[in-house]
């Protein structure tokens, strides 16, 4: 009898080439979308003074297309696990497809289980139909006692179970890794960028509060864009994570009906 296990979720050379493809096009966007020339005065995006929000992000210097980049990367990893947990989520709520699996294993019918299963093509699905198909194996072999075939069940369903579970939480790391760099990265890019305003500010040798309230505001550009792509990191993974031990729940807990019946009821 060999596991199903649903596929999904990128390969990690394809992780790898996605948080550089990511960084790529935030560099594209910084040089030619907030560098464009139309965001500035006459003197160009190198020397002239920004004239909306795109220039001012533009002259948050080189950190800005790091940070557009992990933002990239965090909504790029974000639907790559929407849609991989969606299709473990498999047809159907959760609850009903276990309510209706204890239905049909409390009245006997394990073909009917085995059928529900096989519709609902998810890692649910999947968990409990290895397990019913171990109850269905076992129920009728003479030559095993009823707590050898109780640990064959228990086994069946954790294997299939550990081969689902990676999958769920494949990437996750992606995100919170994003969630805490995303700040400390923009803290950098800001902390660079009040170095750079307060320096300049001293070469001219005379105060121009308006010239610091510029390089200010270019320099908090970079903490803005990090504190948006963290929390956007942080609000993801929780929502995933939360997903996906309500899918773990779900597999413990028609696995512990699939036992208890044949506890009950096997022979």
């Amino acid at each position: 009898m060999s596991n199903k296990k649903t596929s999904g979720g990128f390969p990690f050379i394809v992780s790898a080439l996605a948080i550089v493809i990511c960084l790529i096009i935030g560099i594209f966007i910084y040089k030619f979308v907030l560098g464009a020339a139309g965001n500035f005065d006459a003197e160009g995006p190198e020397k002239g003074h920004p004239h909306n929000f795109w220039g001012i992000m533009y002259k948050g210097g080189f950190i800005v297309p790091i940070l557009l980049g992990v933002f990239l990367t965090v909504l790029t990893f974000a639907i790559e696990r929407f849609m991989t947990i969606q299709k473990a989520n498999g047809k159907g709520q959760t609850d009903k497809f276990v309510a209706k699996i204890k239905s049909l294993i409390s009245s006997g019918d394990l073909d009917g289980a085995i059928a529900a299963c096989d519709e609902q093509k998810g890692s649910l699905g999947n968990v409990v139909h290895e397990g019913l198909a171990k109850y269905k194996f076992v129920q009728n072999d003479s030559s095993m006692d009823k707590e050898s075939k109780v640990t064959a069940i228990s086994k069946a369903i954790e294997e299939a179970t550990a081969l689902e579970l990676p999958m769920l939480s494949k990437n996750m790391s992606v995100i919170s890794t994003c969630a805490s760099i995303g700040t400390l990265v923009g803290l950098i890019g800001t902390v660079v960028g009040m170095i750079r305003a307060f320096g300049a500010l001293a070469a001219a040798g005379t105060p121009d509060t308006a010239a610091l309230a510029t390089g200010i505001s270019e320099a908090l550009v970079n903490t803005l864009v990090g504190i948006l792509s963290s929390a956007l990191a942080i609000i993801f993974y929780n929502l995933f994570s939360n997903r996906v031990d309500q899918l773990t729940y779900a597999m413990d807990e028609a696995g512990f009906s699939i036992i208890q019946e044949f506890q009950t009821s096997g022979k």
